[in-house]
């Protein structure tokens, strides 16, 4: 993947502060869960806040950005306000959604934002958005994040393979924690473990990542969504990841691997070497950030449940 130019202060500064919200956020969010204040599904995003902040600062305003079930950091990166969706995960009449979607299936038009809760599911109609964005000829591109557990579905081999027939302006990015598939290591349920390679058989380009590294993702997401815009076709991107934990607070078995350096303590140690931040600022972005995350659970708490009388609101059928 092409390089872009070396980030100044403030914008190392802004990827730090990105993952230190979506890194509240989460901890919050397993917090409320925790308390029953939460319900359903909730996958938390700790350890791929790089990628999330990396990708979403490389995003033009008209951009579409496609999400999986781990769909908070996505929000957060792209610009959703944290009340919204802390009160959409706890069920709220404020929140993103009303309370229908929760954490599976956040969405924001204004911002071009589609949660999706199912596997795979989301691939082709990112797809269909992005010939969309090739018809009308707006200089549009699409953001679409997934993990392992799609891969193996032909839905995934179908929407590269038309997104490549037709230069579809996509970025097909895979968030590869190696044990997505309920705890199946890939080593265990495919041939070879660098899935990049399966843009090979589509003629696009494809290439990996360290997903721990957010100037890294920035720069390759960057490059993609440039070279898509500019009707170069579709890109795969790969960033391995390793999350702590199990799929989801109701499993804190763990995925089976030892636990890797911390992304964002990782960038941390980085800002202050580079002299984009000093400790002492960083402590304060640390700080405001969990100001803004503590006023969301507030904000959600305080919120109203959605009236009985609108659940056929929004219903198509």
């Amino acid at each position: 993947m092409s390089t872009s130019p070396p980030l100044n202060k403030s914008e190392m500064a802004r990827l730090y502060r990105r993952m230190m919200l979506i890194r509240s956020f989460e901890e919050a969010s397993s917090r409320q869960y925790a308390r029953g204040k939460i319900r359903g599904l909730l996958h938390l995003y700790v350890g791929q806040e790089a990628i999330a902040a990396g990708a979403a600062s490389a995003l033009n305003d008209g951009d579409y950005v496609f999400s999986h079930h781990r769909s908070h950091g996505h929000a957060l990166a792209r610009g959703m306000e944290p009340k919204a969706v802390m009160a959409e995960l706890c069920g709220k009449a404020t929140g993103s959604s009303g309370g229908r979607s929760g954490s599976t299936g956040l969405f924001d038009t204004s911002l071009g934002f589609v949660g999706y809760g199912t596997a795979g599911g989301h691939l082709p109609i990112a797809t269909g958005m992005a010939l969309s964005c090739k018809l009308k000829a707006e200089g549009r591109a699409v953001l679409c994040f997934f993990e392992g557990d799609a891969v193996n579905q032909g839905i995934f081999h179908e929407s590269l393979n038309l997104a490549s027939l037709w230069d579809l302006p996509i970025l097909f990015f895979l968030e590869n924690n190696l044990y997505e598939a309920d705890g199946c290591a890939d080593t265990r349920r495919g041939g070879d473990t660098d899935l990049y390679r399966l843009a090979d058989a589509y003629h696009m380009p494809g290439g990996q990542i360290d997903g721990m590294d957010p100037v890294a993702v920035r720069s390759a997401a960057k490059f993609a969504l440039e070279k898509a815009r500019g009707g170069a076709g579709p890109v795969l991107i790969e960033a391995p990841i390793f999350r702590p934990g199990g799929r989801s607070p109701g499993d804190p078995s763990g995925d089976g691997e030892p636990p890797e350096p911390d992304p964002l303590e990782g960038f941390r140690v980085r800002v202050i070497e580079q002299g984009a931040a000093t400790e002492e600022e960083l402590e304060a972005i640390d700080a405001d950030a969990a100001s803004e995350i503590e006023e969301a659970v507030r904000f959600a708490e305080e919120s109203p449940d959605p009236d009985a009388a609108t659940l056929s609101d929004h219903v198509y059928a």
